[in-house]
């Protein structure tokens, strides 16, 4: 039996040109032995005939285009008829695989799509070559079907266009595929694409520090750090910190799956108060994507005070009587509740009649004057703290001025004739006087003093001046002016004859305890100048003084001195002109308590009992005295004042102790140690019982301007002294020896 199987190749043959390409002979041969035959130059080794499993067909392998055509089938048989068979063979060619190019015609070999921003539109273009029948091409999203319709380009292209407008955060990642089919027999060609976006972040928040004060504040010149944590961005956000417009560095950063967390520290100042503090995510690829959250700050502080002077004032033009006014500024969160000034570190509070006003936060002073000049400050005072502000130093412009510590007005000036002295006039004044003016004036005339007389240097000028004559005495007057105005009441020095001081007269002791004695003396004539009064207390035989006790007025008090030393005492009177020659003093010794007999008496007892004692009968202690005085008045020449020209010093003579009147003794019981005697004091009480001694005892009595003193020495005398006509009191001391009631069996 003989099969063949003719076919038609219709792109190589004519149509009825018949081609037999293969052949299956068993002709007198076993089936499994059939000779097999193919037309190398239409199949080939690509043909072969199969007869098992039955039934028997044609297998052709890598079918190819040309392979289209009617094919027929003719069988052979030895007894029977041929039968034939036709088959139309049709070939589908699959198109080639899709090509994908952007909007600007480039072809996207990868498979991913972008990345692109949210808010893009995506164009997309699918191109296919080839393909019979004709392929469809189509586009699906996440495997759904968007756009199946296409066109054909030039020759046997086919391209499909998509547009995907404004992509959002719900497109990342979506796949889009573009399919070419033109038959159900191959599945269909296809590419896909991943597209890959660029996502801003979706949140951003700022943790506030756990530190914060009450109310969410923050203090001043403390660090603090404050976190940032942004979610959402692909790829992470990068996290930016802004202090108003500017950007802070102190910053570190940790990124944790999709969460970026951003940690600033920083230091809030007082100009921070009010500022916005800004943290921005920020898709590290594309700066407009971003998100960011803002947190005003409330940073509190101490106050910040400037003092300035008032804004119209010029400070260098400012005079006595002059209205000033001073501004504080203040910054402070939160508010001012005090605000203070200061003058000189001293509070200066709001005194209407001395013209200093507080208003709001400026200081006014009205007519100011020269004492208004100093430091001057203001404090304010929050729940932060107090601030001093900066000092401002004011000067206030006056006229001259005399600078003269005397209560009147008056200098007194003392030169003898022909003695030269240097007068001072010395002024206060803002800006320095300019110019000094001398005057000289005594009861005739008012003579001005030439200008090569006297020199100046500012605040002082100094005058020679040697009086000569009577009428040189009298007074000078110096007057100043500066650039605000002539001194209005000049500097007066009054020039008198001056010598040395006589020295103090009818020094007495009294008082004396234990560890303390007090000194009181007569001051003598002051020389014409004022005085004033040196004790010295000599130890032994020291020539130096250990002790000099100065006083305004001839009375002083001494304590703390050694027990059991004697001690010397002088006073003296001293003036500008020199030292009176020294008034000396009985001798004092403190004796120690605890060394004293039973018999011994307090100094006060003691005093008393020596009074009551040697207190002689009233009749017979005026008639002494009386005679006394008589007698030193026959043997005194009269005295007159000296000259106010020239003093002559005092001669032996005035200082020389006054007539002794001796008479009978009187004794207590005790004699005290020292001599007691206290002018302007009563006198203490007399012991009861006074007793009379024997010879060897003597008193003496003294008799003073003021009251009588009773002074009693180490030998219990007592002295009598007639000075001068004035000196002597009669009526006291009768007076005192009546009082006493002293029997005359003692005088």
């Amino acid at each position: 039996m003989k099969r063949t199987l003719h076919g038609l190749n219709l792109t190589n043959l004519p149509l009825t040109t018949r081609l037999e390409f293969e052949s299956f002979d068993v002709r007198g041969k076993h089936l499994s032995e059939a000779r097999h035959w193919s037309a190398p130059e239409v199949f080939g080794p690509r043909a072969h005939f199969s007869t098992s499993p039955p039934p028997a067909s044609l297998l052709v392998r890598d079918v190819k285009r040309r392979d289209e055509g009617v094919y027929r089938c003719r069988i052979d048989f030895r007894n029977t008829q041929t039968t034939s068979f036709r088959y139309n063979l049709t070939v589908v060619v699959p198109p080639e695989k899709p090509v994908v190019v952007d909007r600007w015609g480039r072809v996207i070999n990868s498979t991913t799509l972008g990345p692109h921003e949210e808010g893009d539109d995506v164009l997309l273009t699918c191109r296919v070559l080839g393909g019979r029948p004709e392929p469809s091409v189509r586009w699906l999203v996440n495997g759904v079907l968007v756009d199946e319709e296409y066109e054909h380009n030039t020759g046997d292209v086919i391209e499909n266009r998509l547009m995907w407008p404004a992509i959002r955060r719900a497109d990342y990642a979506a796949v889009f595929t573009c399919q070419a089919a033109n038959s159900h027999l191959v599945p269909p060609k296809e590419v896909s694409l991943v597209l890959d976006m660029f996502l801003r972040p979706l949140t951003v928040e700022i943790k506030k520090p756990a530190e914060m004060g009450d109310g969410g504040v923050l203090t001043a010149e403390r660090r603090y750090e404050v976190a940032c944590e942004s979610a959402g961005s692909r790829p992470p956000a990068v996290i930016t910190w802004f202090k108003g417009k500017r950007q802070l560095k102190r910053i570190t950063e940790e990124l944790r799956d999709n969460l970026t967390i951003s940690v600033m520290s920083f230091v809030p100042t007082l100009d921070d108060d009010g500022k916005p503090i800004t943290c921005r995510a920020e898709n590290p690829n594309v700066t407009t994507l971003f998100l960011e959250t803002t947190w005003t700050i409330n940073v509190v502080y101490p106050p910040v005070v400037k003092l300035r002077l008032g804004s119209s004032l010029a400070a260098g033009d400012i005079k006595e009587g002059d209205d000033v006014y001073f501004e504080c500024h203040v910054r402070a969160n939160p508010i001012v509740r005090k605000l203070s000034w200061l003058h000189d570190d001293r509070p200066l509070v709001h005194n209407a009649t001395a013209r200093v006003f507080h208003s709001n936060q400026s200081l006014v002073l009205q007519k100011v004057t020269r004492y208004s000049s100093g430091r001057y400050a203001c404090s304010a005072l929050n729940a932060e703290g107090e601030t001093v502000s900066n000092e401002l130093h004011f000067r206030v412009k006056y006229a001259p001025s005399c600078r003269s510590g005397s209560t009147t007005g008056v200098s007194v000036v003392g030169a003898a004739r022909g003695e030269s002295v240097v007068i001072v006039c010395e002024v206060d004044a803002d800006p320095p006087a300019a110019v000094f003016k001398w005057k000289f004036n005594n009861s005739g005339e008012t003579i001005d003093v030439a200008a090569d007389r006297y020199t100046s240097n500012g605040s002082a000028s100094s005058l020679k001046y040697t009086p000569v004559a009577d009428l040189d005495y009298g007074t000078l007057s110096c007057s100043a002016s500066n650039e605000v105005g002539n001194q209005l009441t000049p500097c007066v020095f009054q020039m008198v004859a001056a010598g040395k001081p006589h020295p103090p007269r009818n020094c007495t002791l009294w008082n004396q305890t234990s560890d303390s004695v007090e000194v009181s003396c007569v001051a003598g004539f002051d020389g014409g100048l004022p005085q004033h009064f040196l004790l010295e207390v000599y130890s032994g035989d020291e020539i130096k003084p250990r002790i000099n006790l100065t006083s305004d007025e001839p009375v002083w008090t001494v304590r703390g001195l050694e027990w059991d030393v004697r001690f010397r005492l002088a006073a003296v009177a001293v003036n500008n002109k020199g030292r009176s020659p020294p008034t000396p003093l009985e001798d004092v010794l403190f004796r120690d308590p605890e060394k004293r007999t039973a018999s011994e008496t307090t100094l006060g007892a003691g005093a008393a009992g020596a009074a009551g004692a040697t207190v002689i009968g009233a009749g017979a202690a005026l008639a002494l005295a009386v005679t006394a005085w008589r007698a030193a008045r026959r043997r005194r020449a009269p005295r007159k004042s000296p000259p106010s020209a020239q003093l002559d010093k005092p001669t032996d003579h005035d200082d020389a102790e006054p007539d002794l009147i001796p008479n009978n003794y009187c004794e207590t019981s005790s004699a005290p140690c020292l001599a007691v005697s206290s002018p302007n004091r009563t006198a203490p009480a007399p012991l009861p019982t006074p007793a009379c001694n024997g010879p060897g005892a003597s008193w003496t009595w003294s008799a003073r301007a003021t009251t009588p003193s009773v002074s009693l020495g180490r030998s219990a005398s007592a002295s009598l002294r007639a000075t001068n006509t004035q000196d002597l009191n009669v009526d006291a001391i009768k007076e005192k020896l009546l009082d006493n009631r002293i029997p005359e069996s003692c005088v």
